[in-house]
């Protein structure tokens, strides 16, 4: 939304730092999992390895499918209302903020 707007951020300038960020981050945390689960030292990256990749193909698979849809709504010339075109954009944020604060809520203890 903001570089429709015209704006910028570190996000918009260099997005491959971004998802490097969070990739490492998610790497490290699943690391410390894998760890604290016993796994052995030595089997750790190959773990992540694999992991990574079923992450990958479960993506790739993920984007195909929703490109497929799409692409049969495009056909088929269905027109949805300004406000159905929004529901997933909301459902998405609305899912994200909700995970977001039950999470700092979990690490910082619950106020109650």
């Amino acid at each position: 939304m903001r570089a429709w707007r015209g704006g910028t951020s570190l996000a918009i300038r260099h997005p491959w730092i971004v998802a490097f960020a969070f990739g490492l981050l998610h790497g490290l945390g699943f690391a410390t999992g894998l760890k604290a689960i016993g796994l052995p030292q030595s089997d750790i990256p190959l773990a992540l390895f694999f992991f990574n990749v079923g992450v990958e193909l479960g993506q790739l698979g993920f984007v195909i499918v929703v490109l497929l849809l799409e692409r049969v709504i495009w056909l088929l010339r269905v027109r949805w209302p300004r406000a159905i075109e929004l529901v997933p954009a909301y459902t998405v944020g609305s899912l994200a903020a909700s995970w977001t604060i039950e999470r700092v809520v979990a690490m910082i203890g619950s106020p109650l």
